[in-house]
């Protein structure tokens, strides 16, 4: 194998590698967690490293999320293993008379994935993706606007701080001010910031009326916060 087909692989291991990282934190976010947070978790579970954090909890309350950590974890380890061998044969075939004949080899494979790395990256170019995803997300889920949509946040102790978006303002809590719904005492969620649409997030108060396309930061049981506003995980972030 010459220095150009040794590159070319190599530069094309990178970006399957980095496909596959996206593809998998799509997945994830598929379950309702945050996008930086699954990348993150997803690169661990890919590269074997074995980092641990408190987020990782988020994996491991949710059986779909499990699977779907296993699924990538096994990935991952014969992904690895056949990249190792890959290497191997790709040093052991190579000759140092080769180098000098192939700098431009060297340079296209690396420059078109710079090119493809940077495209992605440019964020019109990622707001069109995540809209595209998130269309697709929700056709494969059959959602619809009637279903609220619950994002995960982050977890203290066994309950978790998440973000609900209201599409859908349910019936028993229609008209009346959070001091009349009584959450706290009868579900345990707490209602600590809500976002009117086109305006700022503000503490909730005994007062306080959802309307529709409220954006509502609670604390409290994940499920029993899914069951309360009849929401269901979403993909976006936002």
């Amino acid at each position: 194998m010459n220095l150009y087909m040794a590159i070319s692989l190599f530069s094309l291991i990178i970006l399957i590698y980095w496909i596959i990282t996206e593809l998998f934190t799509i997945l994830f976010r598929f379950t309702g967690l945050p996008d930086e947070r699954a990348r993150f978790q997803v690169i661990s579970l890919l590269t074997g490293c074995g980092y641990t954090t408190r987020e990782s909890e988020m994996f491991l309350s949710n059986r779909r999320r499990r699977r779907l950590a296993r699924i990538t974890m096994l990935f991952g380890y014969v992904f690895n293993i056949t990249i190792v061998s890959a290497f191997i044969n790709v040093f052991l075939s190579l000759k140092l008379s080769q180098v000098e004949h192939y700098y431009l080899g060297i340079l296209i494979p690396l420059a078109v994935v710079a090119i493809i790395f940077v495209f992605i990256r440019v964020p019109v170019v990622r707001a069109w993706g995540d809209g595209l995803l998130q269309k697709v997300a929700d056709r494969i889920i059959r959602r619809t606007e009637s279903f609220n949509t619950v994002l995960l946040l982050d977890y203290i102790g066994t309950d978790s701080i998440a973000l609900v978006t209201l599409h859908n303002i349910p019936e028993e809590y229609r008209g009346l001010s959070l001091s009349q719904m009584n959450l706290r005492a009868n579900t345990g969620i707490l209602v600590m910031l809500v976002e009117h649409p086109g305006k700022k997030a503000a503490p909730a108060g005994a007062d306080t009326v959802f309307e529709l396309g409220d954006k509502l930061t609670v604390f409290g049981a994940y499920s029993t916060i899914c069951q309360t506003f009849h929401a269901r995980e979403r993909f976006a972030d936002a």
